[in-house]
């Protein structure tokens, strides 16, 4: 019966297993750097420019974001490298629904046996494998294996484990149910405000206007960037080290340093800049252009 179940588990994985495509190995996403704190409890243990997070805790650790299902690995060795153990890992969420941020779930799931948290609307995009993207849903390259949610949040709500909080922001439009996270560490005597944004950047082929299986898309990111233009952060992180200039502000082997990713000028710059690209966008859509 082992031998049967362990079978079928490989079986699983090989038929999800995705197609590679020019994005899929796009060396920034797949190339491994050294991981490293960036301030308090949460670290940098994804790759070159996917962001995975983890936030330890007495009671287990957090991990935000899993890149590719081909860097699970990386993201391991890289937490081990910490001095953690993978199987510390209580709980296992996503920014968004996307496949290179989730791709990796269902294998850390079964490596850890953490549970799933995620947003409320990307539930189903998670168990369908990415199918019912609005956007993506009917192209297998960036389909994923479906993993199973146990336990949704919505807007508003925390996650919490072992003392530490996260608060979920609902920011819509990348996904419908894209979320940034929120939390408080303390370094020095003093507090910093975390984001852990999901910033409202536009995938090439998206109507604004609305979408066959994503209607009210315009109006959802309009709301995401009125929510983000009135957030008050110190430290500024996100979905991608590119969205937030990791590399402008941090390179292998630097010593820690509490402040140094500090940039509420730079978070709400970079938003204003897509809230900028994003009304360019609209004007074109309601010109016909």
């Amino acid at each position: 019966m082992f031998r049967l179940t362990s079978l079928l588990c490989l079986l699983g994985a090989f038929l999800y297993a995705p197609a590679q495509t020019p994005a899929q190995t796009n060396d920034e996403w797949v190339r491994a750097v050294p991981p490293f704190r960036i301030i308090g409890n949460i670290y940098w243990v994804g790759t070159y420019d996917l962001s995975t997070y983890l936030i330890t805790t007495p009671a287990g650790n957090i991990l935000i974001n899993t890149g590719l299902a081909s860097t699970v690995p990386q993201i391991q060795a890289n937490v081990e490298k910490l001095g953690f153990k993978m199987s510390d890992t209580k709980i296992l969420t996503a920014t968004h629904g996307h496949f290179d941020h989730v791709a990796g779930l269902a294998e850390l799931k079964r490596k850890t046996g953490a549970q799933v948290v995620m947003s409320a609307p990307d539930v189903e995009l998670l168990e369908s494998g990415g199918k019912v993207d609005y956007l993506f849903g009917d192209r297998p390259s960036t389909n994923f294996e479906p993993v199973k949610v146990d336990r949704s949040f919505q807007d508003g709500e925390k996650i919490s484990l072992g003392g530490v909080e996260l608060t979920a922001h609902h920011h819509p439009g990348h996904t419908k149910g894209a979320m940034s996270f929120t939390t408080t560490v303390s370094e020095g005597g003093k507090s910093y405000r975390v984001v852990i944004a999901n910033m409202g950047s536009i995938n090439p082929g998206t109507v604004l206007k609305g979408m066959p299986k994503y209607p009210g898309i315009g109006a959802d990111y309009a709301k995401t960037f009125a929510s983000q233009k009135d957030m008050q952060v110190d430290v500024f992180l996100a979905s991608h080290a590119s969205q937030f200039g990791l590399y402008k502000k941090y390179q292998s082997g630097d010593s820690y340093k509490a402040g140094r990713f500090v940039d509420p000028q730079g978070f709400h710059a970079e938003v204003e800049r897509l809230e900028k690209a994003y009304r360019a966008q609209m004007e074109r859509e309601e010109q016909g252009r």
